[in-house]
């Protein structure tokens, strides 16, 4: 079986040779394939170059326009700086005021620098892998969006002093990421990949409140493009599994410290993805702990499984280790 093939029969609830690697890889990718990460963030040459090696050399089902969170904040006039080779970083909130909002534009993703950069990687993927590898693009999910443009701490103040305009503010950001996601889709995306993870700080009154109905939105608009949706939400989010069980994704990530058993059986239909220990187990341990965590979260993630550290894998995560996943995942085919 090809990587589409798998994906499409795990989603059935059918049977493959072997569960497919969905692992997130954005700077270990960067550094395997020898780019500097300001070169993956800003060129998509870099970014596709990378996903390739991975691809070629761990295993992976997966091709992934994902790099940071920054490309819908950086087009709308956020101040994102690009270290040579580090983390990107946010200088200053777009909406340090509430008032901002008022001057905030929806941007064309094809005419804003950096959304339009991930557009080009996903022709790249369409062009050399379409139908065999599943392509991933990405969108942050609104509140992950608003965050990013007003901060963490100042959206959760607001959330209790002024919820009006918190949702005047989510309801901008769905409509951006609505018309990225729509765009992503038809530059070549399979899986719209979506990030909320702010969202695993708030209650899950707050998730109805303030989260659901905005994803639900986002992942209706992919759906109706004849995308698959994937939500992406690191952190403890047990408290949230029901919800996150509502917005009607095709694929839930979940992270390591989330009881693996419990999600799969809670967020079905939907494919349950996860969620091996990044650090204690995949950069940490040693092969035979990649091999038994790989095997563990297989026996516990039922039909519908895909295999992925709980989060980013690490930047210093050992090769061995990564290709110790992927034969662990072949004994489990």
């Amino acid at each position: 079986m090809n990587s589409m093939e798998r994906l499409r029969a795990t989603l059935a609830g059918e049977a493959t040779d072997r569960p497919l690697n969905f692992d997130i890889m954005m700077t270990f990718a960067a550094h395997h394939a020898g780019h500097r990460m300001r070169d993956y963030y800003l060129d998509h040459r870099a970014l596709t170059d990378a996903n390739y090696r991975v691809v070629e050399d761990f295993g992976l089902d997966i091709v992934q326009a994902i790099s940071d969170p920054y490309r819908e904040a950086a087009d709308l006039g956020s101040d994102v700086e690009f270290p040579d080779d580090d983390q990107p970083l946010l200088a200053d909130p777009l909406l340090v005021e509430r008032s901002s909002i008022d001057h905030l534009r929806l941007v064309d993703p094809g005419m804003g620098r950096r959304m339009s950069d991930r557009l080009a990687a996903l022709h790249d993927f369409r062009a050399k892998v379409g139908g065999e590898i599943p392509i991933m693009g990405w969108v942050e999910g609104a509140m992950a969006e608003a965050a990013d443009l007003r901060g963490v701490s100042p959206i959760m103040i607001d959330v209790s002093e002024d919820p009006a305009w918190v949702h005047a503010l989510l309801e901008f950001c769905t409509l951006q990421e609505i018309a990225f996601a729509e765009a992503q889709v038809d530059a070549g995306a399979d899986i719209i990949g979506i990030g909320d993870a702010v969202t695993s700080l708030i209650s899950p009154a707050m998730y109805r409140e303030f989260a659901l109905p905005y994803q639900r939105r986002i992942i209706d608009a992919v759906h109706s493009r004849g995308a698959l949706a994937r939500l992406h939400i690191c952190g403890r989010t047990t408290h949230l599994l029901a919800e996150m069980a509502q917005t009607g994704a095709d694929i839930i990530d979940v992270d390591s410290m989330v009881p693996f058993d419990v999600a799969a059986a809670t967020v079905a239909p939907a494919a349950i993805c996860g969620n091996i220990n990044p650090v204690t187990i995949l950069m940490q341990g040693t092969e035979d702990d990649v091999i038994a965590g790989t095997l563990e979260c297989r026996l516990k993630g039922g039909e519908r499984f895909i295999a992925m550290a709980g989060c980013e894998v690490p930047d210093a995560t050992p090769p061995a280790n990564l290709r110790a996943q992927s034969r662990a995942l072949a004994m489990a085919g």
